[in-house]
This record gives structure tokens, C-alpha cells and sequence, in this order.
């Protein structure tokens, strides 16, 4: 009878660990999956750029400088790889393009474009995209955290080689600038 208890003891843990453990795999591919999101929204994002910089050689072709740091800034973000490093560079990309949108403001005609109108819009709504992605990239990562850092999990994720990831933030100044409200002139 005692043998028999210490066997089902013995399976009820082993049933526990494994069950953490399925737990935490599964976690940790959330995560891989929503930075994959994040990575399709970055690139759909870099693609967009040559031509929205295109559209604007055309208006404002003495801007160079302004326009090949929107160049070497996308193409910083596109060779980027990790949360931290995409995070950064990606802060460097929305710095540089919105020197870009400022020095569209300076030329009516180009304000007007349909072209880059159009271009605009979608850069706006794979802005909105990227935004949604962030924050279920981040979740996910949160959930995985909080996981391997509580019990059991703490005592069963070193056992994986699991450690705490890192969150998809963007830098300082680029966050100030995204959180802030545009103005409105007439």
C-alpha cells in the first residue's frame, strides 16, 4: 500500500513537471510568434519607404541629405535583428521619417500628391499595425516571464535552458515623439 502511494506521488509530480514544462514551451513559441508579427509588419513598413522617398525626390530633389537619412535609416532597421537592436534602430527610422513628413509641409504640391497621399495612408495603417503587434509581442513575452519566474517554473525552466526575454520597446526619444499628440494648423 505504501509502495503504491509513494508510485502515484512520484507520477503526480512527474505529471506536474511535465505539464510546466509543456507550458512554458508553449509560452516561449507565443513569443517567437508574435516577434515573427512584428517582423512582417517591419518589413511591409521598410518596403514602403523607397517609394514614399521616391515620391518625394521628385518635389524637394535639393533635400538630399534629409532624404538619404530616411534611406540609411531604413535600411539600419531592415538589417536589425533581436527586439532590442529592431526596437532601436526602428527609433531611428521614425526620427528620420518624421524629418521626412516636416519637409513635406514645405511643399504644397507634394501635400497634394495622391502618390505619396496614398503612400501616407498605408504607412499609417502599418504604423497601426506595428503598434497592435508590439503590445501582443510584449503580452506574450510578460505571460512567458511571469512563468518562468514563478513556482514551479523557476525550479523547471532552467532545466530548458529557458531565460527571461527581452520586450520590443522602442527607445526614448522615439517613444516621446510617438506619444505625443500631433498638431493640427490651419
Amino acid at each position: 500500500m505504501g509502495l503504491l502511494i509513494f508510485l502515484g506521488a512520484v507520477a503526480l509530480i512527474v505529471f506536474v513537471i511535465i505539464g510546466v514544462y509543456n507550458r512554458i514551451v508553449g509560452l516561449n513559441q507565443r513569443g517567437d510568434q508574435a516577434f515573427a508579427d512584428i517582423d512582417v509588419q517591419l518589413r511591409q513598413r521598410h518596403d514602403l519607404i523607397p517609394n514614399l522617398v521616391e515620391t518625394v525626390k521628385g518635389y524637394a530633389a535639393h533635400e538630399r541629405g534629409t532624404l538619404d537619412a530616411v534611406i540609411a535609416a531604413r535600411n539600419s532597421a531592415s538589417a536589425a535583428h533581436g527586439p532590442a537592436a529592431q526596437a532601436a534602430a526602428e527609433g531611428a527610422l521614425n526620427a528620420a521619417l518624421g524629418k521626412l513628413f516636416a519637409l513635406a509641409e514645405a511643399y504644397p504640391d507634394l501635400k497634394a500628391n495622391t502618390n505619396f497621399l496614398e503612400l501616407q495612408r498605408e504607412l499609417s495603417d502599418v504604423e497601426n499595425k506595428i503598434a497592435a503587434a508590439r503590445r501582443f509581442f510584449n503580452n506574450a513575452i510578460q505571460e512567458f516571464n511571469t512563468a518562468i519566474q514563478q513556482v514551479p517554473g523557476n525550479f523547471i525552466a532552467p532545466m530548458g535552458g529557458f531565460k527571461k526575454r527581452e520586450f520590443f520597446e522602442l527607445p526614448a526619444d522615439s517613444r516621446a515623439a510617438v506619444e505625443a499628440a500631433p498638431s493640427v494648423k490651419f
